[in-house]
């Protein structure tokens, strides 16, 4: 075994993984294993230390690095584990002479476990055009911007990613051409706060303008997607983008967290219920079937009955296809803590009500795609997912590959043909 690189939390993550185990590779580690892991909830943590103990007594003789968001908030928890060999800051983990140095240090026996750098000290970012990603991935991810200016009062996150910095627009758009000219029918932008993308850039440019840029000059791409996004951030050019680009895929998830305005103001949120309903009902003009996806917290602290049936709600009221739940997770070090806390059982309830309306929604569309026809980007020799992001079971075709198919069904869970 050389590197083995286990992931935790969202697509950034799985991205960054890809050039943690370039790095590593190149450094000259082997038999070694890296965790890297999420920080969003309590939950999260818990699993990359369970996956940490567990790794350690199936490969006794395997070093393990911790690096990610956890690692970065809590560096002192997990050198105090005895199963830990190293741990790698958040962005230490996307440079080469952090991998070297952990060789070193392996080679040479040294103690010292933690290499962990201010992340808020951190101001620009640098693109990684990966290699690895010649494997024949159908779909794969650009990152284009890292870190969080906002303080959401429940979120950690800003404290494992540091300040948002962006990637310069002209470096997006070589590696977008690049993966697309090695044949990767689909791209994915993705970043920890999307659409603050630009803001640190000379000229400041939106993400927009990067996604009309990408569009318009890499004509060989056949279809970009964006991942999560603020929608009250959300600027001019990218409305337009969704209008007139069939390029861009029509599938939006959006970053609500809440469907009640005191919950909304009690987590420092930019936007108000209404903000949120008139958003989605804008995209929905502009691209009648786009399918919209949204991240809710259930059970945040004071959030009442009446609270939540508001977000509930939000379900149908925005239309949505996909629900992202997070029960609750009280972080230590933001202000949400010290609010007046929500039942742990009344939390859980919450968020298997919420978890229900999103399958109910998903079940809906599914339902409304049977007798249309689809473009479908096939994954593997099992799966293929729609240009609105929807699995379809698919047999006998060439991963990579886009094919139109008429709908002919559906399981509740996925299309079929």
């Amino acid at each position: 075994m050389s590197i083995e690189v286990i992931t935790f939390g969202c697509r950034l993550n799985a991205f960054e993984s890809e050039v943690i185990a370039r790095e590593a590779e190149s450094a000259g580690l082997a038999d070694t294993i890296v965790i890297n892991s999420c920080a969003v909830t309590n939950e999260a943590v818990a699993q990359a230390r369970q996956s940490i103990r567990r790794l350690k007594r199936q490969r006794p003789g395997a070093r393990i690095v911790v690096t990610g968001c956890a690692a970065q908030i809590q560096a002192r928890m997990f050198a105090e584990m005895s199963e830990v060999d190293r741990v790698i800051g958040n962005d230490d983990k996307m440079r080469g002479e952090a991998w070297h140095e952990a060789w070193a240090a392996f080679a040479l026996e040294k103690s010292e476990k933690v290499a962990v750098s201010d992340i808020m000290a951190v101001k620009e970012m640098a693109p990684h055009l990966l290699d690895g990603f010649q494997r024949g991935l159908p779909r794969v991810f650009v990152q284009v911007q890292n870190g969080c200016d906002h303080r959401c009062t429940f979120c950690i996150i800003p404290f494992g990613r540091g300040n948002s910095r962006s990637v310069p627009m002209g470096a997006v758009v070589e590696q977008v051409r690049a993966l697309a000219e090695r044949g990767h029918a689909e791209i994915v932008l993705t970043g920890v706060d999307l659409t603050s993308y630009g803001a640190d850039l000379p000229g400041a440019p939106r993400l927009g303008q990067l996604t009309k840029q990408i569009l318009r000059h890499v004509p060989q791409l056949l279809r970009l997607r964006i991942s999560s996004i603020d929608s009250v951030e959300a600027d001019a050019d990218l409305l337009d983008a969704i209008a007139t680009n069939e390029r861009l895929m029509p599938h939006l998830h959006l970053s609500l967290q809440s469907g009640d305005d005191l919950i909304l103001k009690r987590m420092k949120r930019r936007h108000s219920r209404k903000d949120a309903i008139d958003f989605c009902a804008q995209v929905r003009r502009l691209r009648p079937d786009i399918a919209l996806g949204a991240d809710i917290i259930a059970g945040f602290p004071t959030e009442t009955e009446e609270a939540f049936a508001r977000s509930e709600a939000l379900v149908e009221e925005c239309g949505l296809t996909f629900l992202h739940v997070f029960p609750y997770s009280p972080r230590p070090g933001t202000p949400a803590v010290r609010m007046p806390q929500v039942a742990n059982g009344v939390v859980k309830e919450r968020a298997r009500r919420l978890r229900a309306a999103g399958e109910a929604a998903l079940r809906r569309r599914l339902a409304a795609e049977v007798g249309k026809s689809r473009e479908v980007l096939i994954e593997s020799d099992k799966l293929g997912r729609t240009e609105h992001y929807l699995p379809v079971a698919i047999a006998g075709e060439m991963p990579g590959t886009v094919r139109r198919v008429a709908i002919a069904g559906h399981d509740s869970a996925r299309l079929s043909v």
